[in-house]
């Protein structure tokens, strides 16, 4: 069971994973020093443990004690237990949902092991926003897809931002870093899968056009501003558009995930 300290000094130096979350320059630099990552919020604390990530410690205010009592019986790790208004002095933000862990990250597993068995997959080249990769993340769970490939300027998965809008997706979903940015999408073909890049080329097919009657498929998904480059427009082996009304050509790469995703896990 986790040992319970309590705390009133928001400066004590057990404190460090939890400091400044709202740095974001700051929390990468020192999550990835310290191979750790956080969860905020009782569901996503509980499914980053029941995901088999190993908790470095807790920090939660008294109230929700009970209520993951379950996930700190499973646990040696510290809980540091101190006040709401405590807990804000050391994070930087009002921590509304109570709870944060602070958890070891695992290594990477290789490509082949996260495209075994695969049939549905998104792969993200350059997608920057936390916030968007967590909603892809979920998006991409709830619609059936089986993982994602991120290209090496991609977002973090395991930021807290995106661990939080994703709801635990992140944990769930198999997920890896391509080595080899410029042949990714040609090495996908060669495993089988069917690339399919939402993009506004010019002979860019309507994505139910696209995805009919394909077995294995990767859907490429790019940048918030400028969208896929180039290389990867090219190398894929289809390019699709969501047609779309009243003017507007295309939607956030998170909202065109959601959409894609769906009409994908229904070919």
């Amino acid at each position: 069971m986790a040992h319970l300290i309590e705390i009133d000094d928001p400066a004590d130096p057990r404190l460090a994973d939890y400091r400044d979350l709202r740095d974001t320059q700051l929390r990468k630099a020192l999550e990835a020093e310290h191979g750790l990552f956080l969860a905020e919020g009782e569901k996503v604390v509980r499914r980053s443990v029941q995901a088999g990530f190993t908790p470095r410690s807790f920090l939660m205010a008294p109230r929700w004690l009970d209520g993951l009592a379950d996930v700190l019986d499973t646990s040696d790790a510290p809980c540091y237990v101190m006040s709401e208004r405590l807990a804000e002095e050391v994070t930087g933000f009002h921590v509304h949902r109570g709870a944060l862990a602070s958890l070891e990250r695992r290594a990477l597993p290789p490509v082949q092991d996260v495209l075994a068995g695969a049939r549905s997959v998104l792969v993200l080249e350059d997608i920057v926003d936390h916030t968007n990769v967590g909603a892809i993340f979920r998006s991409g769970a709830a619609l059936g897809f089986d993982a994602v490939l991120l290209a090496p300027r991609c977002a973090d998965p395991l930021y807290r931002r995106a661990i939080k809008v994703a709801m635990g997706a992140v944990f769930q979903m198999p997920w890896t870093r391509l080595p080899d940015w410029y042949d990714a999408l040609p090495a996908l073909s060669q495993a089988g899968f069917t690339t399919v890049a939402l993009t506004l080329a010019d002979d860019a097919v309507p994505i139910e056009e696209a995805v009919a009657g394909v077995d294995k498929v990767a859907l490429v998904l790019g940048s918030e501003g400028h969208g896929l480059t180039q290389r990867w427009e090219k190398s894929a082996d289809r390019r699709a558009i969501i047609p779309m009304a009243a003017g507007i050509d295309s939607l956030n790469v998170a909202a065109a995930s959601a959409v894609a995703c769906y009409v994908t896990a229904h070919r």
